[in-house]
């Protein structure tokens, strides 16, 4: 196989060293300037997505690349169901639309452009969306998020406009691997196909990637997990873009329903198990911080990761507020500056060491706070490692919703098949309430649910319920073993 080679010596900024990215937020050994970067941004700290929201404006709807887990019909303008684009926007559209939510969600501190397309396929609207917003509401943080193949050429006009944080997707350093991710990508007005492709799309995306950090912007890299394909190259990959100076990086995985009209989906390649995933991103972690919260979000999502409240904020049904920024921005500092000050003063959870009896807990959470979540009602779980010291954070499953409304429960065995396989290594499931049927077949999967812990905070409960389990001999071997694995 060719690997790319690399074409310049790493830059001196940038994460260097395994514990300066996202999983256990290990924000006291970084410079100044980046803690400032990453304090409150919910894609960058696993802790500041609990606290903070993020929104995207969906104004690029080219792309100039073909992926085999994208469906461009499927992500365009005119669909409006879950997990599309609703609207694209307009540059001068998508910045009052920033406004009305900034004026409306104080703790939404970032504004990315991740599509529908790719932001940099789309320059004119891009910039000017970014120009516009960097001059009318500069206490919000910019990011893009590209494919990588015109980086190199918009790497100055990203720092320019003061875009802080870019997120390149990179699948892969060996363009054999890339020729069966990518049909084709659009360069110099040619379709170009197959190995040569991938080679030029490789070399993009690394040089980019080394010319942003040379410019002091933050970098995490996306890979996508398709199994078969590239699972056993992204650990190499990891060290790569660790190399050359990426912050962190986001091994994510592929998503692959035949209903979704993508290449992999209609053709049957499948998509990683948890348990393939999590062993990927920990063998990952070895050579670079891993990102464990991930969400996969819509192009143009808004508020907290895990949640989409972009509904409320369609264009038609801000037409016409009035929105007195100044006064906003005021609140903005307040609010968030209190809950900044709330961390501080809060002592950071301490990480079960590998070799304790841990074991691995999922909560059903709205807030990522407390566990305020029916478990029918779930979209994700989020799994934390317990043992007898404290808790920490590990990664959010996804979940295909099993009740879809309040009175529309099936408790038919097959519809927790899905559940039942995203917590097989889980002791046991936290969350607000939970049907006799679902707490039956959990029970008979091995997997003690709970509701006592009911809006009471996640730490707390994980702390109280992990000594619950262990009381009662429900901590086995098992458990232990995969917690450890």
């Amino acid at each position: 196989m060719e690997l790319i080679a690399r074409t310049a010596t790493p830059p001196a900024t940038g994460c260097k060293a395994k514990g300066c990215g996202s999983s256990d937020d290990g924000l006291a050994g970084l410079p100044a300037s980046v803690r400032e970067q990453v304090q409150n941004h919910p894609c960058f700290s696993e802790n500041a997505h609990h606290h903070f929201a993020r929104m995207h404006v969906a104004v690029a709807p080219a792309c100039n690349i073909q992926c085999n887990y994208c469906n461009r019909k499927y992500d365009c303008s005119n669909e409006s169901r879950p997990g599309v684009v609703s609207e694209v926007l307009t540059p001068d559209e998508a910045v009052y639309k920033v406004k009305a939510v900034a004026a409306a969600i104080p703790q939404m501190t970032v504004l990315g452009i991740a599509g529908p397309g790719d932001p940099l396929a789309n320059p004119e609207r891009t910039f000017n969306t970014f120009r516009q917003l960097s001059e009318q509401t500069p206490d919000i943080k910019l990011c893009v998020s590209t494919n990588g193949l015109r980086l190199p050429e918009f790497a100055d006009e990203i720092a320019r406009y003061n875009i802080q944080h870019v997120t390149i997707t990179i699948n892969c350093l060996d363009p054999e691997i890339g020729a069966s991710i990518y049909p084709w990508i659009f360069w110099n007005n040619r379709r170009i196909r197959g190995v040569k492709a991938s080679k030029i799309l490789i070399r993009n995306q690394l040089k980019g990637l080394e010319m942003l950090v040379e410019r002091g912007v933050l970098v995490k890299v996306n890979s996508v997990m398709i199994p078969g394909v590239n699972d056993h190259h992204l650990k190499e990959v990891s060290r790569a873009v660790k190399d050359r100076g990426a912050f962190l990086h986001n091994v994510m995985p592929l998503i692959s329903e035949a209903e979704h009209g993508t290449f992999y989906g209609v053709t049957g390649q499948r998509g990683p198990t948890n348990a393939e995933l999590s062993a990927l991103q920990e063998s990952c972690s070895d050579s670079m911080s891993m990102m464990r919260h991930c969400r996969q979000c819509r192009a143009d999502a808004v508020g907290m990761l895990g949640e989409d409240r972009g509904q409320e904020f369609t264009l038609d049904k801000i037409a016409g507020k009035e929105i007195d920024y100044a006064a906003a921005m005021v609140k903005r500092e307040r609010v968030q500056r209190a809950i900044l000050d709330t961390l501080a003063e809060t002592a950071p959870t301490s990480i079960p060491a590998a070799d304790t009896d841990s074991t691995l807990l999922a909560v059903a959470s709205k807030s990522g706070r407390v566990v305020d979540e029916h478990f029918g009602h779930a979209r994700h779980f989020a799994i934390y490692r317990v043992d007898a010291n404290g808790s920490s954070f590990v990664e959010n499953r996804e979940i295909e919703l099993y009740c879809s409304g309040a009175n529309e429960c099936p408790e038919e065995e097959n519809r927790l098949d899905g559940h039942i396989a995203a917590l097989s290594d889980c002791a046991g499931v936290l969350c607000s309430r939970i049907g006799i049927g679902p707490w039956r077949q959990l029970e008979q999967a091995g997997i003690e649910p709970s509701s006592s812990y009911a809006l009471d905070s996640i730490e707390q409960s994980l702390t109280s319920f992990y000594q619950e389990l262990s009381a009662q001999g429900k901590l086995t071997t098992t458990h232990k073993h995969q917690a450890i694995a």
